[in-house]
């Protein structure tokens, strides 16, 4: 992955190139031994470019080659090694470059304002509505629905942000406290300024393998074992916001096809998507790692921690290491990956983890992305 920034000099088909280069580099491959390759990236309207995917094209590693380009809103950076999957376990090819690139940067005054289009012209646009007016909302009623504090939430800004300081990419790394985030500058109630991921440029990307082709690379490969997504109504007014079924929805097909009936116990840790701090434990809830309203508790007693019995986002997540929206997804997976290898330097949770998780959320409350990695 390339460095999560606010703004970024590269174009995004230099950094499509340049995560690309790493995952090759770091797989010992070359060009010429990826057969098909998998790219994700959110609106085009974020660089104002038609067609994202076809100007990503070459930086990707895609040109000449079988390319496919996904988009599900925030969902994306998990749903495109889903896409690369397809590509490899149907059989049709041997190798997929994956591929997740954002440049949220040119976009004027800010890049929420690539998404007034998609609400409702009828019922919502009137409103005056933007995403941090309706996830305000969703926090709210995931507070009122468990009795949830404000200062409960805030737990996972200051664990996130204090665990990307140990992340060599990270945007947003920070040493705060429950106070720091209390105090921070309102945004839309109760959603505060530290409760809330930065807009980012990066990009992320790794290589996927047949086995036969897996096993002339390493000794010790990463597989994917289970895939879930799900797409939810747009009109998330007819849904009660405190719990995200989208999410559970995925998560049940990867654990079926994972073959996990107790993700509990049989996931060692999880990188849960976390654009607001209160999304990790609304997703916590969503992908079944603990009960409705209990994911608050487990963070208030460090279960959560990087050295906790369960560690959620030791990287530091979107919080603390940037969101730039498809990259994020993709560096989440990433990370479970250097995690189950033993890589992931200081950001190495404490306990033996052979099992783990990565999960995105996207567009109106309304997709989910699931994927299950095993050593």
């Amino acid at each position: 992955m390339t460095l999560f920034r606010r703004r970024l000099l590269e174009t995004g088909r230099e950094l499509s190139f340049e995560a690309s280069k790493m995952a090759l580099d770091s797989a010992g491959m070359e060009l010429k031994d990826v057969q098909s390759v998998a790219l994700g990236t959110a609106p085009d309207a974020f660089d104002g470019v038609h067609m994202k995917g076809e100007y990503l094209m070459d930086g990707a590693g895609g040109a000449g080659k079988p390319y496919s380009r996904v988009y599900v809103g925030g969902g994306t950076g998990v749903f495109t090694p889903v896409s690369g999957w397809w590509h490899v376990a149907s059989g049709m090819f041997d190798t997929c470059l994956v591929v997740a690139e954002e440049k949220m940067s040119p976009l004027h005054p800010h890049p929420q304002y690539a998404f007034w289009s998609i609400f409702d012209h009828t019922l919502e646009r009137p409103l005056g509505t933007t995403l941090l007016w309706i996830f305000a909302l969703e926090m709210r009623r995931y507070m009122h629905a468990h009795n949830v504090k404000e200062e409960d939430i805030a737990l996972v800004s200051v664990k996130n942000k204090k665990n990307a300081l140990d992340h060599p990419a990270a945007q947003l790394a920070a040493n705060i406290t429950v106070e720091d985030v209390m105090k921070s500058e309102p945004m839309v109630w109760p959603v505060k300024r530290l409760d809330v991921s930065p807009p980012s440029d990066g990009a992320a990307a790794l290589v996927l393998a047949s086995e036969e082709v897996a096993r002339k690379y390493t000794d010790e490969p990463v597989w994917i074992d289970g895939v879930g997504w799900n797409v939810d109504t747009q009109y998330w007014t007819n849904r009660d916001l405190y719990f995200p079924e989208y999410v559970q929805r995925a998560a049940k097909m990867a654990y079926k096809m994972a073959k996990i009936d107790d993700p509990r116990k049989q996931i060692d840790l999880a990188e849960v998507y976390d654009p607001f701090d209160y999304k990790e434990l609304h997703h916590m809830e969503g992908l079944m790692l603990a009960d409705k309203g209990e994911a608050p508790k487990l963070t208030k007693e460090g279960v959560t921690q990087r050295n906790g019995d369960f560690p959620i986002n030791p990287s530091g997540g979107l919080l603390g290491v940037g969101n730039p929206i498809a990259a994020a997804g993709l560096m989440k997976v990433c990370e479970i990956y250097w995690q189950l290898r033993g890589e992931a330097g200081k950001r190495q949770v404490t306990k033996e983890v052979n099992t783990g998780l990565a999960q995105a959320w996207g567009d109106l409350m309304q997709v989910g992305t699931v994927i299950i990695l095993r050593r």
